[in-house]
């Protein structure tokens, strides 16, 4: 058997599997109360339609007046990465992005039993494309944002997720403004591939799409064996399928990580803002832009230097794609160890009210760096830290902690602080200052 073709194979059998450290039931799950949403679908038994249950919750800006386009959040193959969808529509970070844009944050939870084949939802043609469109509308009249059935798509999958991000680009190329492919890519017709996985075409609108692969250099580009060995070479054939022949795509190696999703948040999201930036319509129910060309940066595949592609010297359809200068930055610094820098504080915490000697405020995230933590500070002086710890094994520590599949782990951490050493009768003045992951404080702390 050839090399390429068995590390696919390898590859795709993992994919069916529970990620680490992740259980299942799918009956727990934050409640979704205005500006959330969610719909829920049983499993069909009719052909062509999607074999299992699925839950799709969604986060609206409050106070936008029309949405410009959906960002999706879509987990993993298995039973716990499954569950972890329930909360990816929760998270400040990614909100934080899709605020700026005036864009709906989706997280999907497909209900996949463990030992299912994850082929039965992660391959958009088996009844989850349709179920997604269906979704859009019946979410759109919830929140009384019927637009929502037709703006546009930003995706980002892991694992499995990818494969059905990369096939709902392939598929849907004109409603796509940008897809990010965390560790799986779909196959096409030129791929090795099993012959019960059904291989997608590329068409001339799908090369015009910014596509980022982002796998972990341990999962075949260093380390060759193991259970995750067949991702890169997937990768790899994806990506010289589809930039040869003149497509938009990207490769960015994570450097720590296996099947984990590490610190990619940190890339994906600016390069989101900045395709969101470029392909938005002008107008609504405008066509997507297309990707200036002006400012674009190559680099060798699995290297770690860009340059301008006026001074690139190699066919630059084996280059990298990166969409200007302020990326190419950030993704040198990521494939060499994910420390991309920030050097703007986040925003401040508002809102901040005291009652029975108990903290609430509310805080959006910071766009580059998100929030790692609340410092509350009484009267002056530095009072406690929230959370206590952060959690994170899988990268920089978050306020929300995170899971496997990069959504914040349930039960979701409120803000909120209970000042249990305060006096009775004594009046305090307390601030709230939020941390980002680089250290940096809000400039002008709030205070009630």
């Amino acid at each position: 058997m050839p090399r390429i073709l068995k590390s696919c194979l390898l590859f795709l059998a993992a994919l069916s599997t529970t990620a680490i450290g992740q259980q299942a039931p799918y009956d727990i799950f934050p409640d979704a109360k205005p500006p959330y949403y969610r719909v829920r679908y049983e499993a069909s038994n009719q052909e062509g339609e999607l074999s299992f249950p699925v839950n799709y919750t969604i986060w609206v800006p409050p106070n936008v007046s029309s949405i410009r386009g959906v960002i999706v959040h879509q987990h993993g193959c298995g039973e716990g990465s499954c569950k972890s969808g329930l909360t990816a529509a929760f998270d400040l970070h990614w909100q934080a992005l899709a605020k700026k844009h005036d864009c709906a944050l989706l997280g999907p939870s497909y209900e996949q039993p463990e030992g299912t084949e994850c082929q039965l939802w992660c391959d958009p043609r088996n009844g989850s494309g349709d179920a997604f469109v269906k979704a859009l509308n019946e979410l759109g009249h919830q929140s009384g944002h019927p637009e929502l059935a037709n703006v546009p798509w930003a995706l980002w999958g892991h694992s499995g997720g990818g494969h059905w991000a990369g096939g709902m680009t392939l598929l849907h190329p004109e409603r796509v403004a940008a897809a990010w492919l965390r560790s799986g890519v779909p196959l096409l017709e030129d791929n090795p591939q099993r012959p019960s996985i059904k291989a997608h075409t590329v068409s001339d609108e799908a090369l015009r799409v910014p596509i980022m692969c982002n796998p972990g250099t341990k999962e075949g580009v260093t380390v060759k064996d193991g259970r995750f060995a067949g991702v890169w070479p997937a990768n790899e054939a994806f990506f010289q399928s589809v930039r040869g022949r003149g497509g938009l795509v990207g490769v960015a190696v994570d450097p720590l990580t296996a099947h984990e999703c590490g610190n990619q948040r940190y890339l994906a999201i600016p390069w989101f803002d900045a395709c969101l930036s470029a392909r938005l319509p002008r107008k609504e129910n405008g066509p997507l832009q297309p990707m200036p060309t002006d400012d674009v940066w190559l680099a060798p595949l699995a290297g770690f230097d860009a340059t301008p592609i006026a001074s690139f010297d190699k066919d630059p359809l084996t280059a990298v794609w990166l969409p200007n200068e302020n990326i190419a930055n950030a993704w040198m610094q990521y494939v060499k160890d994910t420390n991309i820098s920030d050097t703007s504080p986040p925003p401040a915490p508002s809102d901040v009210e005291v009652n029975n000697n108990r903290l609430t405020w509310v805080a959006d995230a910071d766009l580059e760096s998100g929030i790692a933590r609340f410092i509350i500070e009484r009267d002056g002086k530095v009072l406690a830290m929230v959370p206590e710890k952060s959690q994170n094994p899988f990268g920089r520590p978050l306020f929300q902690n995170l899971q496997y599949s990069d959504t914040p782990t349930q039960p979701l951490v409120p803000m909120t602080y209970d000042d249990h050493t305060a006096k009775p009768g004594v009046s305090h003045t307390y601030r709230v200052i939020a941390e980002n992951t680089v250290g940096m404080r809000s400039e002008q702390p709030s205070a009630p």
